[in-house]
């Protein structure tokens, strides 16, 4: 699965299970770090852990494996670092004092359209 097609998936993941604002950003020629930023919000600690779960889950089911993880539901930010793409979870209050959107301003924002299942 490439870089993009990943990401887009993820966020399709996310939007299944309600996430808020899902932006993917194309961070290629601006880091070296990974390909694309996957950012999203949850409602509560319980939400943040559902999109998680399912989002670990269906992954794994396309052969796709976390290689690293931090933080944790109740701290309102979760890192998942899948290689080319690193996806950030947070609560709603966490990502706006982060603002990872701002201080990526001028990496590309990818179109999310429904992917196929």
């Amino acid at each position: 699965m490439e870089s993009r097609e990943k990401a887009l998936r993820m966020a399709s993941i996310l939007v299944d299970k309600r996430a808020v604002d899902p932006v993917v950003m194309d961070l290629r020629g601006l880091t070296l770090v990974t390909d694309y930023f996957l950012v999203a919000s949850g409602t509560s600690t319980v939400h943040l852990r559902a999109l998680m779960e399912a989002l670990i889950e269906q992954m794994r089911e396309r052969r796709v494996r976390v290689l690293g993880s931090e933080g944790q539901p109740e701290s309102g930010w979760i890192l998942l670092d899948f290689g080319e793409v690193v996806v950030h979870l947070f609560g709603q209050e966490e990502r706006a004092f982060y603002d990872l959107e701002r201080l990526w301003r001028d990496a590309p924002r990818l179109t999310l359209e429904p992917q196929p299942a």
